[in-house]
């Protein structure tokens, strides 16, 4: 294998590409954001980075607080619309027909489409260049219910969960292992 030096950028891939609500349940917002990530475990903590330039940035600086949505195979159009067009001339969720829903913690909206909204509450800016990066705590998670099974277990694989990566959409394929199946001892069951 043969490798070039290429210029610096921003190649770390696949990422997720998040909808982020903000604004009120009467006057929701929703943009959509590849730079997002979380920070920490305990206490959970998240990040996403917004252009100043941007009409949610505004938005969620003054209100400190904003749901991430996880996107679907379902909703990759409309994450794609999100992320192109502006609230500042387009109501999103009419045009997209997403259902902006009450969330349990913050003011800003969820995105009832969504099978998995992470309510945040901003504790710090941190200018960076470009982008803004906003951290913030996780303060409540909802999840659809068809996604759990009967002993509260996740199962993400079933939500047809998106990636992004250089300018492009991709769907999740199949699953490669678990955590920790590297160095999990073989069964040594006898027949």
């Amino acid at each position: 294998m043969s490798k070039i030096k290429w210029k610096p950028g921003t190649l770390l891939a696949p990422v997720p590409p998040v909808m982020v609500s903000c604004g009120s349940l009467e006057q929701p917002n929703v943009l959509t954001i590849a730079w997002a990530g979380i920070l920490n475990s305990d206490p959970p903590k998240t990040y996403i980075s917004i252009r100043p330039s941007r009409y949610s940035y505004e938005i969620i600086k003054s209100s400190g607080e904003f749901v991430i949505n996880l996107t679907t195979t379902a909703l990759v159009r409309t994450a794609d619309y999100c992320g192109v067009k502006t609230g500042k001339n387009t109501d999103k969720f009419s045009e997209c027909k997403l259902t902006a829903e009450r969330s349990f913690e913050v003011s800003a909206p969820s995105i009832a489409e969504s099978p998995v909204s992470i309510e945040c509450r901003v504790c710090e800016i941190v200018p960076l260049g470009t982008h803004d990066m906003f951290i913030a705590d996780i303060i409540a998670v909802s999840i659809d219910d068809q996604y759990i099974d009967k002993t509260n277990k996740l199962h993400l694989e079933k939500c047809g969960l998106v990636a992004y990566a250089h300018g492009e959409y991709y769907a999740l394929g199949k699953q490669l292992g678990s955590f920790g199946f590297s160095v999990k001892k073989k069964s040594t069951k006898k027949k």
